[in-house]
């Protein structure tokens, strides 16, 4: 396995193989997989043989899900964006990256079931908030905010101004 130069390291409080499991059924099997478990030893802060680690690739990102127990929460603060191809995609990752005790937020924002924040923004919404009009970017903006799970064609039509 290669080392990447940056890897995201997500503290979970406990299901951290689970978590991944769930990432890779979610998103298919051909866009990820796990590339290393380790189990906690004898005498370490987890019941020995139980997983420690897991370090897996998503869409060519290496990360690492650590079950590291109730000392640390995950929050809003950390969150991973998936820049979606069309509202398809959006909506069926808006179903089924928080099923199962997640929750839907606002602003096209998701919360899965280990309490990790997910941000599913339609690839075309980075080309409209670089638009040199700030008028268009504003309204595009403005109606993000509105929005609980995204609507590209709101998107669009606010970015044209109908």
């Amino acid at each position: 396995m290669q080392i990447q130069k940056l890897t995201p390291f997500i503290w979970y409080q406990r299901g951290a193989e689970d978590a991944v499991a769930h990432y890779l059924k979610v998103f298919g099997a051909d866009k990820g997989k796990v590339l290393d478990t380790q189990r906690w030893g004898e005498n370490a802060p987890g019941a020995a043989g139980t997983v420690m680690l897991v370090q897996f690739e998503l869409f060519g990102a290496q990360m690492s899900a650590f079950n590291g127990g109730p000392h640390f929460k995950l929050t809003e603060a950390f969150s991973l964006t998936v820049a979606c191809d069309d509202q398809a995609e959006i909506d069926h990752l808006w179903e089924r990256l928080p099923a199962d005790g997640g929750k839907h937020k606002s602003c096209g924002w998701v919360e899965d079931a280990w309490g990790l924040s997910w941000q599913l923004i339609p690839k075309a919404w980075f080309d409209m908030v670089r638009d040199p009009d700030p008028a268009r970017v504003q309204r595009v903006f403005q109606a993000v905010w509105a929005m609980e799970k995204i609507e590209l064609a709101g998107l669009k039509a606010a970015y044209d101004g109908t």
